[in-house]
């Protein structure tokens, strides 16, 4: 017992040691307290108590009275204070959310005011604001999303006011349990439904009042597409203004596959072009007039316009997350080299992290959030570490030897900011990427020294007419980015399939990440062992033996070495897509008519199909049940069940109506059934159970 307490006390003081050298860093860890106050609000089944909000304030109050007398407490007391700060600001968030809408199932008569317009492959798709589902409804708190015939020759333009008759429909659930829930991201957008149009659209110009550049986007991105035509153009406009809706699916698999998707998301390093272009030409011209360099702060005003410039490129693009978090860095990394500080650095980092959560605490969910934020940590802490070697390397190196540093340096980042998003990546979408070192090697200095530049001096060029010369060598700059996507994406092994890492998994990684990234101490390798067990995390998870999409048309059955998806007319392509990725498939099999699965563990028959897997489950085809009640722990139908079987789970077309997506693990004891309603809970972005309509009342009698 004594010597336990001795070592205990040993590593007390070690740790206490390690906690004194990295004082500096502890306020890192704050946006990281904060993040997870926003995740523990998205776990919750049921929706908090709105009171809770008013935990916040008197803990950071605490915490700030802490800090100066007990530094140690207080930054522990400030780390629950960032943890209720990140709880109260979505839970406050999400009380003040319009509710959800639920159109009616048929056509309707839609108006409302265009905010956007997008170019699809299949027609022209807006974006409704003030939008009406009717001639005497009143006008939605939320916006439609709308894709126009086509065939049809409207020409809408933001602001002016839009009526078409289409279907509307809510957004959809998720694709399975634990996936990705486009209700809630819809619930916090101010999305309210989507949906296709099934008549001619009606226009009435400048009915309305448009988005600050909504129409400068369009404006823009129809005269890029004008003088570089295909998918070059389509991209050269997605990297002017950030809509991607006009790229060919095949070059967006292309660039995906190939480890170069994150050049189409205008973020870190578009706007640290913009930037440093605008900051640079700022100061040459102030520098070509002698006598105003001499009298003006020429360094300043450089700035100043770097951040003019870099804001409205933001607000031009639509602000999206990478945007706003790559604003706001360049925001204090500019600040920064006025004042003669640290340019880029982690304190910087963290409050960028925590503006962004602060005004979209949802983006941390979300795929862009966490990516961005993770290619930015690792540069930053990466090239810290290397920073000393870095400098012993540069000394006394002739111009080629500097050269090749450069290219390395191209390299590093390239694996530092692929290795750490990978992850994420494989959680969030399911597949890796083995070249994308190789491929961005190319594409990015690409990117950086031709196509942006051409880019900006095209959007200059613009109100002058002038801009074609700058778009077309722009558009042969992206030409050469596809050309070195498509060669990639189509080497042998560009891109494999695997089973997707799960959300505990991820956390447990992301802590690991953070713990080597954010401290400087040795202890900071401890980071490395929660990082493993995150990245191994979906050997520990068990795949559904079953899965039943919403409305049954998708049902998939898992063998050991097979996937097969029964599909009925109408079924979802997209989850159908989710499924395969969750089981890390390329393809899946059809359900045999007759026959046997290769492994034997599944018999299909006309009557249906037999899983005999563990405790079994049964596919019914047609006929009755009452053979297979009790024989199998369930019993799945695409159809109504008009039957009833105690022994057995029933799960049929109405169960998947009320509880939405079921999965089903088998086990030697039963059945473990978890459907989407169970999964989520209830919370304000879940739609309530659906009723079924009343019996019609019998005739009155008469008198």
């Amino acid at each position: 017992m004594p010597g336990i307490l001795a070592k205990a006390r040993a590593i007390l003081a070690w740790g206490q040691e390690a906690m004194a050298a990295e004082r500096q860093q502890q306020a890192l860890w704050l946006p990281i307290a904060m993040g997870a106050g926003i995740l523990f609000y998205f776990s919750l089944r049921e929706e908090p108590d709105p009171r809770l909000i008013w935990l916040a304030p008197p803990l950071i109050a605490a915490a700030f009275i802490l800090a100066r007398r007990l530094p140690l407490l207080g930054w522990i007391c400030g780390l629950v204070a960032a943890f209720s700060l990140g709880f109260a600001v979505v839970l406050w968030q999400a009380g003040h959310a319009p509710p959800p809408i639920n159109p009616p199932p048929r056509a309707l008569l839609v108006e409302g005011i265009v905010q956007n317009v997008e170019a699809l492959p299949q027609g022209m798709r807006v974006t409704l604001a003030e939008a009406r589902l009717g001639p005497d409804q009143p006008a939605l708190e939320r916006s439609l999303r709308l894709r126009l015939r086509r065939d049809d020759t409207a020409q809408p333009a933001p602001g002016d006011r839009l009526q078409v008759r289409a279907l509307i429909r809510p957004p959809s659930a998720p694709a399975y349990p634990g996936a990705w829930d486009f209700q809630r991201a819809a619930y916090f957008s101010g999305l309210g439904g989507m949906g296709f149009a099934i008549g001619p659209a009606e226009v009435t110009p400048g009915a309305g009042e448009a988005p600050p550049l909504a129409g400068l986007r369009q404006t823009l991105e129809a005269r890029v597409m004008t003088v570089v035509p295909g998918a070059a153009g389509a991209i050269s406009a997605a990297l002017l203004t950030g809509s991607q809706s006009a790229i060919p699916p095949a070059d967006l698999a292309a660039m995906r596959d190939s480890g170069l998707a994150h050049l189409l998301s205008v973020s870190g390093l578009h706007i640290a072009i913009v930037m440093s272009v605008s900051f640079w030409v700022c100061r040459l011209l102030l520098a070509l007039y002698r006598p105003l360099a001499l009298r003006v702060p020429g360094k300043l005003l450089a700035g100043i316009g770097a951040l003019l410039a870099g804001g409205f490129y933001m607000l031009l693009t639509g602000a999206q997350v990478p945007m706003q978090r790559s604003f706001a860095m360049a925001c204090l990394v500019t600040l920064a080299i006025l004042a003669g500080r640290k340019a880029i650095s982690l304190r910087g980092l963290a409050w960028a992290a925590v503006v962004v959560m602060l005004l979209d605490p949802a983006a941390l969910l979300g795929p862009s959030f966490q990516m961005s934020f993770a290619a930015v940590l690792a540069l930053i802490a990466g090239f810290e570490a290397l920073q000393s070697r870095i400098a012993a390397m540069r000394g006394g190196l002739g111009w080629g030897r500097r050269i090749g540093l450069a290219v390395a340096g191209l390299m590093l980042t390239s694996i530092l900011a692929g290795a750490a998003t990978a992850p994420f990546g494989l959680a969030h979408f399911g597949r890796l990427q083995w070249y994308g070192v190789a491929a961005n090697a190319v594409a990015v200095p690409l990117t950086s020294f031709m196509v942006m530049p051409m880019g900006m001096l095209a959007a200059l060029l613009m109100p002058l007419g002038l801009e074609a010369p700058a778009l077309w060598v722009m558009g042969l700059g992206v030409e050469a980015v596809l050309w070195v996507a498509r060669l990639v994406a189509a080497w042998p092994g560009a891109t494999q399939s695997a089973a997707p890492i799960p959300a505990w998994g991820l956390v447990v990684f992301a802590f690991g990440f953070c713990w080597l990234c954010l401290w400087r101490c040795r202890w900071r390798l401890i980071g490395l062992l929660p990082m493993a067990v995150g990245l191994c995390s979906a050997a520990f998870v068990q795949a559904p033996h079953i899965l039943v999409s919403g409305d049954a048309r998708l049902i998939a059955i898992s063998t050991t070495d097979t996937l097969f998806i029964q599909r009925q007319q109408g079924a979802s392509s997209l989850i159908r897509d989710a499924w395969l990725r969750l089981y890390g498939q390329e393809a899946a099999q059809t359900l045999p008519a007759e026959g046997s699965s290769p492994d034997g563990k599944l018999r299909c028959s006309s009557a249906g199909c037999v899983l005999a897997e563990n405790a079994g489950a049964f596919l019914v085809r047609r006929g009755d049940i009452r053979a297979q009640c009790g024989a199998v722990a369930v019993i799945i139908s695409a159809e109504p069940i008009r039957q009833r079987c105690r022994d057995s789970i029933l799960i049929d077309r109405f169960s998947v109506w009320r509880d939405g997506t079921h999965a089903i693990w088998l086990s030697s004891k039963g059945a473990v059934v978890v459907s989407d309603r169970v999964w989520r809970g209830s919370r304000p972005w879940v739609p309530p159970p659906p009723q079924p309509r009343a019996a019609a009342e019998p005739p009155a009698p008469i008198e």
